[in-house]
């Protein structure tokens, strides 16, 4: 057992698709190292076709909560105030949002399969935005296992716990890190 899909494994993943939009979706995966929320999130407004490019935005919500007395920190499971000991029945929520946005490129053969893809009238639009994949996290975490049960993969180990791994997103994720500090 290993603790990370190897190049060749990626491809054999890839091949086992049945479908573009699958294919699309562990490619994506794979060779940009995204997050699979990051993936389900694309839009073809973040294609650039002309520079090869992807835009990846990441929103990451922040919840802080209050007590609406004195402003102190609290815990979700805090009942009252640590500081000025009030019963708290309501929490004061500050929601901070932190954004990341990241540009990153994307080989010839993947733009020219996003291309195929939209042409064909795959996107899905959704409240305004033209989604690439129209389909939720857990759909997407059962194609990558369907995919890796038809490609035959085996599961993965990590070396420092000894815990066993399915094939999954975010497998592909890791695989993506290692192999581009092994090229490094």
């Amino acid at each position: 057992m290993k603790a990370y899909l190897e190049i060749g494994e990626i491809e054999q993943l890839e091949n086992a698709a049945t479908c573009l939009r699958d294919k699309l979706l562990i490619r994506l995966l794979s060779r940009a190292g995204c997050r699979i929320s990051e993936v389900l999130a694309v839009e073809v407004k973040d294609i650039d076709f002309v520079q090869g490019t992807i835009t990846i935005e990441h929103l990451k919500a922040r919840i802080k909560l209050f007590c609406p007395k004195c402003y102190a920190r609290l815990a979700k499971s805090y009942t009252f105030c640590p500081k000025c000991s009030m019963k708290i029945e309501q929490l004061v929520v500050q929601n901070k949002e932190h954004r990341r946005i990241r540009t990153l490129p994307l080989d010839k053969d993947t733009l020219k399969m996003l291309e195929r893809y939209i042409k064909r009238g795959s996107p899905v639009g959704q409240s305004g935005s033209n989604l690439i994949f129209g389909i939720n996290r857990h759909r997407a975490w059962q194609i990558v296992r369907e995919c890796a049960n038809r490609a035959g993969l085996t599961k993965l180990v990590n070396p420092e716990t000894g815990k066993v791994h399915g094939v999954s997103p975010h497998r592909l994720r890791d695989a993506f890190a290692v192999h581009a500090v092994k090229t490094a």
